[in-house]
């Protein structure tokens, strides 16, 4: 499948073709912090070491210049990748969403043909937290919520094999 993301140089899931990177607020503002950082903080270090490292003479076997150079690229591929994806962001503030259909943002309870439930929250791909309960809008389960309503009962594909989950609950509420 293509996707908007094809630079081998990215990192993170890709989008899918024709789609906007959804995000969450708290989301768009991790991404927007992490990017800072890099700016600011982690890559002026590391050049100020590659420098001293450099000053130093033979560079082919400076452990803190070949380290460094190499941290230095990680670094801008993670800019990039950073950049590409807060450039194409579209900030869906989840209280904002209203109706009964589950739409990206949405706190869902689930309960699957054992009775058990959890809590669900659809999310950007780039927040993605399973052990927390954020899943991504496109996953398999996110895919199958979007657009349901309390009381509608979704097939899940998974390697296990189809997973029925009865809509519980929905809510719209800020993200922690």
């Amino acid at each position: 499948m293509a996707t908007v993301d094809d630079d081998d140089d990215d990192e993170g899931p890709k989008l899918p073709v024709g789609t906007k990177n959804y995000m969450t607020p708290g989301g768009a503002r991790r991404l927007q912090e992490e990017l800072r950082h890099l700016l600011s903080v982690e890559r002026p270090r590391v050049v100020e070491v590659v420098s001293w490292a450099a000053s130093n003479g033979d560079r082919s076997e400076n452990g803190d210049y070949i380290y460094g150079k190499r941290r230095l690229r990680e670094i801008d591929r993670r800019v990039r990748f950073l950049t590409k994806r807060l450039d194409a962001v579209e900030v869906v503030e989840p209280a904002e969403q209203k109706g009964p259909q589950i739409r990206f943002g949405a706190t869902v309870m689930v309960e699957n043909d054992d009775g058990k439930r959890r809590t669900v929250h659809i999310v950007g791909i780039d927040e993605t937290d399973a052990p927390n309960g954020r899943i991504s809008w496109i996953s398999p389960i996110g895919r199958a919520l979007l657009k349901a309503r309390e009381g509608d009962v979704v097939t899940v594909k998974t390697p296990k094999g189809d997973e029925d989950l009865e809509v519980v609950k929905v809510r719209y509420e800020p993200l922690p």
